[in-house]
């Protein structure tokens, strides 16, 4: 296309919407509310310019499982602000962005080389197609109970021990901000003939900040999910998936059509064209301002003592390659209070809702749309807290990541006869479903996994602790679905 077909100024679905609203047509398709008519509670609660754009795919507006025109336009738009030769606008978040491109790539018996924390839209994409994982165990920081990123010679042992894995997939960052070393994970992947695959949900800013780790497009990944919602401003629910040069956008546009909704909402796909245009105009401006907050939070909390808000003095060349300078991270363990815990009492207590909170640490997501004053109120909060709350440490448990005894695939083990029996005695059993705390979403058991005292224990301590657990039939996960 032209040059003058890439302006970044321009928003082409945004615009068409306007455009649609200026005509006054007389609805007679779907949404069956008819531009807000038929729901006035609806109308009056998100307003008549919201409902009004709620509208159905049609000429003029594209359509999104095949654009030809202002669709098409935003993801060249998207493509080239990002860095990929192709971007594709997602209405399913970030999860169907992961299932897309890992579900592009591997088929049933593939093998892929993969972190096991991984978010479980990545699990969930080997439950779907019966690709093989492939884990690499991620080092540990034991202080904070966290895991790290890929270290190179892990990459590379699990490359050369299975030279017929299709692709290597990757955290860019971790949901704490940190990231293995990018470049040369690529690198090692196309040398062995494999693509390389980025879960960016939480890297959006990486491609406009300054001074931020590589993001993946810009490291030579063949594919990158990125959710725009979270630190690109856009409506929950939109996301992108970015593709590079060795990946055929007709292969990915036909999968994505396997999983992906045939109504496209138009308030998804209009945020996503604004706020693109936003980051293009004016993110490094924006993405500067929210690395000060981080850096300035971050000394704050610091100076209170008993926390520790980690930032780039925990980089070291390789499981902690670079880190996210916007993320504020805080291990909450020596004040004597679980990260959950914190998490409660914030918003129970002072009204301050923060990402999550696991058994060691909180994360407070900051990005385009926070003030300092709010800021500042979380540091405070975070020393009140300290003074009225600070114990003793003892009893709790600070490790957070325990390796996984893979016994079968996750599309096996998912879809394999089970029986449900109580947690306390399913030691040795192997799972056939999912146990995680949410936030963050990374399984603590995936189908397929042998279940194990230490597990056990970790399960019933952040069950104690308050974390929201999900995944499972039983939602009390007092059982637990096993093989039979």
């Amino acid at each position: 296309m032209e040059k003058t077909e890439l302006d970044q100024t321009r928003a082409p679905i945004y615009e068409a919407l306007e455009k649609f609203r200026e005509m006054r047509v007389v609805p007679f398709d779907v949404p069956g509310h008819k531009h807000g008519k038929g729901n006035p509670e609806l109308t009056n609660f998100l307003g008549e310019k919201c409902v009004g754009v709620d509208v159905n795919s049609m000429k003029p507006l594209d359509n999104l499982c095949h654009p030809i025109s202002v669709i098409r336009e935003a993801e060249l738009l998207a493509a080239d602000a990002f860095g990929a030769s192709h971007a594709f606008l997602m209405v399913g978040g970030t999860t169907s962005s992961v299932q897309s491109m890992v579900l592009s790539t591997c088929k049933q018996g593939d093998k892929i080389i993969l972190p096991r924390n991984v978010h479980r839209s990545v699990i969930n994409s080997l439950v779907l197609c019966g690709a093989i994982p492939v884990y690499v165990n991620p080092d540990v920081d034991r202080r904070l109970g966290i895991s790290l990123g890929m270290s190179r010679d892990h990459v590379r042992k699990a490359i050369d021990e299975n030279p017929d894995a299709v692709a290597v997939l990757v955290n860019n960052p971790t949901y704490y901000g940190i990231c293995s070393d990018l470049r040369a994970i690529v690198k090692m992947a196309h040398d062995a003939g494999m693509l390389c695959l980025a879960d960016e949900a939480h890297g959006t800013h990486f491609y406009f900040g300054e001074n931020m780790p590589v993001s993946a497009m810009r490291a030579g990944a063949d594919m990158a999910a990125v959710s725009m919602h979270k630190s690109g401003g856009s409506l929950t629910q939109s996301s992108l998936l970015l593709i590079g040069s060795n990946v055929s956008e007709r292969h990915v546009r036909q999968i994505i059509n396997l999983t992906q909704t045939t109504s496209g909402s138009y308030l998804l796909m209009s945020s996503l064209d604004i706020s693109r245009r936003n980051l293009a105009l004016r993110g490094k401006e924006i993405f500067r301002k929210v690395v000060e907050m981080a850096e300035y939070a971050r000394e704050e909390i610091n100076a209170i003592g008993g926390y520790y808000a980690y930032g780039r003095e925990m980089i070291n060349g390789d499981s902690v390659f670079d880190f996210d300078p916007t993320k504020l991270s805080v291990h909450t363990r020596d004040i004597g209070l679980a990260g959950i815990e914190v998490y409660d009492i914030l918003r129970d207590e002072y009204d301050i809702q923060i990402e999550f909170g696991d058994i060691g640490n909180v994360l407070a997501y900051l990005s385009i749309g926070d003030r300092m004053q709010d800021l500042e109120r979380l540091v405070s909060a975070m020393a009140e807290i300290r003074r009225r709350y600070k114990k003793a440490p003892d009893g709790l448990l600070s490790q957070e990541y325990i390796d996984p005894e893979v016994v079968c695939s996750p599309q096996s083990a998912f879809y394999s006869k089970k029986k449900s029996i109580p947690l306390q005695d399913s030691a040795g059993f192997v799972c056939s479903e999912f146990v995680m705390c949410y936030p963050p979403g990374i399984p603590i058991l995936a189908p397929g996994e042998r279940i194990t005292s230490d597990i056990i224990d970790y399960i019933q301590y952040a069950k104690a602790k308050g974390c929201s657990m999900t995944g499972s039939e039983d939602p009390n996960i007092n059982n637990i679905n096993v093989l039979v």
